[in-house]
């Protein structure tokens, strides 16, 4: 089965491929790579949500606009405000997709609920991407050194991100049947 077919069977998370059931009943690869599709889905909402966290508090574009004109265009970092969002992204979502399959892959601790797991390994992972950006991407590929306060909004960022991402993933791919339900969307809750 090609990848886009796998693709086209995805559907809402009470689909029958997901949710708890539906794990007993999957490969650990089949519930690695569903997980990774929700991991997309989660980097996308996640990377919206740090965006908007942290662009009216530091007021410029995110690094990936100095990554983007430093390799690839030339000139000056605001000459490039789409790309570098756009590139912004693109590691947002890729990061999502490895975080999903991950989590998928992860065995222990799994008599705490879900979506507290992806909350607790969110945050880990969202600080362990903050200390690699600020360390290898700031510092050593495009010689930024940020002050200590613009320092601390960058961690925070990461650390919104590390949040919306495992809450998305842990209430997604391993949590209830069916959210309608569960959530009790239909009540105004």
């Amino acid at each position: 089965m090609s990848v886009s077919d796998r693709l086209q069977q995805l559907r809402s998370t009470s689909d029958a491929r997901e949710g708890p059931e539906s794990m007993a009943e999957q490969s650990r690869g089949e519930h690695a790579f569903y997980a990774a599709v929700r991991g997309l889905q989660a980097g996308f909402v996640a990377t919206i949500i740090m965006t908007a966290f942290r662009l009216p508090i530091l007021r410029s574009l995110p690094p990936s606009a100095n990554f983007y004109s430093q390799y690839v265009s030339g000139g000056d970092p605001e000459d490039h405000p789409i790309a570098g969002l756009v590139l912004h992204f693109v590691y947002g979502i890729q990061a999502g997709a490895i975080f999903g399959a991950l989590f998928a892959l992860q065995d222990a601790e799994r008599s705490i609920e879900p979506e507290q797991r992806g909350l607790v390994w969110g945050s880990v992972y969202g600080m362990a991407l903050s200390a690699f950006g600020s360390q290898i991407m700031l510092k050593e590929l495009l010689d930024i050194r940020l002050e200590a306060d613009e320092l601390a909004l960058f961690h925070a960022g990461h650390l919104v991100y590390g949040l919306s991402l495992g809450a998305w993933v842990g209430s997604r791919t391993e949590g209830v049947e069916d959210p309608e339900t569960e959530y009790e969307y239909d009540d105004g809750n």
